[in-house]
């Protein structure tokens, strides 16, 4: 597909409408991402050509003041409003004009996958977020230290030996908590695991709670272990920054240990991956349109991220 250049700003605004893909990194609110990129793009509007001014109504009386300047303001008034110049007016786009959500939040020290949907794209966020889909994550965790949060800027509270704990113990850990948290899918709806009920409600699909506050863990492995540091790549939905790194801390304790969470990272937003994401240095407006129309391509690519069927569970 050919692309044209555009150097019209309205004509650019009118195309300014999907999903956004940008990387968050840690440390970072959402907010500021946010407000940074919407700065961005009015920058980028603001400098590309603008529209032509006003033109005054030729019968619109005005007043004369008896002296050598009545031609020129004449002159003016024939001509343009110089009320709508943006010497006077403003910058024509601003922050305020751009509709923008996000579609699910990250904590001020995950990094990773970011959704925002912009003017036209708020109701696909909304799908999207209604949908419950899948975001995976690479979660580190640092053995031999706990601290008040479970996280690395918080005091340290407790240290403790871990010569002990090796790649298979946690991995043979990993695998009994994907196992409990599959059976407590089940347990919600008060369908026993062995039976065909159960095999008859997985064929349907994804289960998903009907609260959206509960968080469901469908997968976590170890995929790397360097100690004192381990990294765990997890799947689930309704999980929040808190509850990760409370993860971590009760894996440690189950191994006879203590750790905290060193980086949380998404990798993977359904099919909106983090190769895909748009980095800090790109949060301009000729990358946004770029990333706007990849994003396209992947919703057109994969219909069911906007419309799903869905299996809940109900305590």
């Amino acid at each position: 597909m050919a692309l044209t250049k555009v150097y019209d700003a309205a004509t650019v605004y009118k195309h300014l409408n999907g999903i956004l893909n940008v990387y968050k990194p840690a440390g970072v609110k959402v907010k500021h991402v946010r407000n940074a990129i919407l700065s961005n793009i009015c920058r980028g509007l603001n400098e590309m050509e603008q529209r032509e001014l006003r033109k005054l109504p030729r019968d619109r009386p005005l007043l004369g003041t008896g002296t050598a300047a009545d031609s020129v303001l004449h002159n003016i008034a024939n001509n343009v409003d110089l009320s709508d110049s943006v010497l006077a007016a403003g910058p024509r786009y601003m922050p305020r004009d751009i509709r923008c959500a996000t579609v699910s939040s990250l904590g001020d020290h995950t990094s990773g996958v970011l959704l925002f949907g912009i003017n036209k794209g708020i109701g696909q966020s909304g799908s999207i977020r209604r949908n419950q889909l899948v975001r995976v994550y690479h979660i580190t965790g640092c053995m031999g230290t706990a601290t008040e949060t479970h996280l690395p800027d918080s005091h340290v509270t407790v240290r403790s030996n871990y010569r002990h704990i090796s790649a298979d113990r946690i991995s043979g850990l990993a695998a009994s908590m994907q196992a409990s948290h599959q059976r407590k899918m089940f347990e919600l709806c008060g369908v026993d695991l062995q039976t065909q009920e159960a095999y008859e409600l997985a064929c349907k699909g994804l289960l998903r709670p009907s609260d959206d506050s509960q968080p469901v863990i469908y997968g976590i492995k170890l995929i790397r272990f360097e100690g004192p540091y381990f990294t765990l790549e997890l799947h689930g939905i309704n999980e929040t920054q808190e509850y990760l790194a409370a993860l971590v801390h009760d894996m440690a304790l189950e191994l006879r240990t203590v750790a905290h969470c060193s980086q949380i990272r998404c990798v993977r937003h359904a099919h909106f991956d983090v190769r895909d994401s748009l980095l800090r240095h790109g949060w301009h407006l000729p990358g946004i349109m770029k990333n706007l129309r990849q994003q396209r391509e992947i919703l057109r690519a994969h219909p069911e991220i906007l419309r799903q069927d869905r299996v809940e569970l109900h305590a």
